[in-house]
């Protein structure tokens, strides 16, 4: 089954066609980072506005790398929530007019399903059920994957997501935007021992949920405190510290889910498990707990179409297909 996928729920712009939701014929995207850039952030107007007028090409273009035709097209399968609402709205409208075309099914996908499917892209002998860690810049949620489209979130992030700690963390020690990636090259620079931040205590009964907030305060304190006081924080050591509490926090109530319900296999997906300290720690963790790992290759963490892809091939499965009503949402559950 060849499906056409669509994403656009930030500032990516992707198309691609997925094979029977495992193999990558075609993985088009256009990123928007010199777009925003120039604003520290990104503008929801400027988005919805980049992806219109791209979308048609990368569709053009996906078909011409994989070497298919219109008419091969099974279903078209596009990201409906969450994300920007503008943005999201571009996606589902090429991909219900696409669909009505050519005569085949829509298929509504959940983007944060979409990034914990990109696992299945990466290593094709994985099946559900397992336990994914879902980190990026929106989000952050412990998921039970008990099955392909049965999934039940463990517990999240009560405040920030960690992939924001970082960006705004990022931002105010004049790394940029994005600040994902020089935050994580500036961490290699540094010792992780530098700053004693602290690690959030989420009161409760959920000893999986997590709280990034403090932790960005504590970070901007310390970049102030210095420039009050004429001085110069270590910003290699900075980066370094807090990506060693990032990681502790998620690693740490990862693996205490993994043993609490017993399972072997963890995954990792989003954005911000492309950080080298997260990606370290989790194998560290599992091979000291004899568990298995599963984290992909960098370009399919960040929002990509392939994922949308092979997610709509078993949203596809399970009779997950929608109508030319199919509205966009801001915010959707799991």
């Amino acid at each position: 089954m060849l499906i056409l996928s669509v994403e656009s729920s930030c500032d990516e712009t992707a198309v691609a066609l997925v094979e029977d939701g495992r193999k990558v014929l075609a993985d088009e995207i256009f990123s928007q980072v010199a777009l925003h850039s120039l604003y520290g952030g990104v503008v929801p107007e400027i988005a919805a506005r980049s992806h219109l007028e791209v979308v048609t090409l990368l569709a053009d273009r996906a078909l011409e790398t994989a070497g298919r035709t219109r008419a091969d097209i099974d279903a078209v399968a596009c990201t409906y929530a969450p994300g920007l609402i503008g943005a999201v709205l571009v996606g589902v409208n090429f991909a219900k007019s696409a669909a009505l075309a050519l005569g085949v099914p829509l298929i509504p996908v959940h983007h944060i399903r979409g990034h914990i499917a990109a696992n299945y892209l990466a290593y094709p002998a994985l099946e559900p059920p397992f336990l994914c860690l879902a980190i990026s810049g929106g989000n952050t949620m412990l998921v039970d994957v008990r099955g392909y489209t049965d999934m039940s979130v463990l517990g999240r992030t009560r405040d920030d997501a960690a992939g924001e700690c970082f960006d705004k963390s990022a931002r105010i020690m004049g790394l940029g935007y994005p600040g994902g990636k020089p935050l994580d090259d500036l961490s290699r620079q540094g010792d992780d021992r530098t700053y004693d931040l602290p690690r959030p205590a989420v009161h409760g009964d959920n000893p999986y949920d997590m709280s990034f907030s403090g932790l960005k305060t504590a970070v901007v304190n310390i970049v102030h405190h210095a420039e009050q006081t004429g001085q110069a924080p270590d910003r290699p050591g900075l980066a370094a510290s807090l990506c060693r509490a990032v990681s502790e926090t998620l690693v740490g109530r990862t693996m205490d889910a993994a043993a609490a319900l017993g399972y072997e296999n963890i995954a990792v997906a989003g954005g911000v498990a492309a950080n080298s300290r997260i990606r370290a720690d989790f194998e560290a963790a599992c091979r000291r707990e004899g568990r298995t790992l599963f984290v992909p290759p960098l370009r399919l963490c960040g929002d990509n179409a392939a994922m949308i892809g092979a997610q709509g091939y078993y949203e596809y499965l399970a009779g997950h297909t929608a109508g030319s009503d199919l509205n966009a949402y801001a915010t959707m559950a799991l």
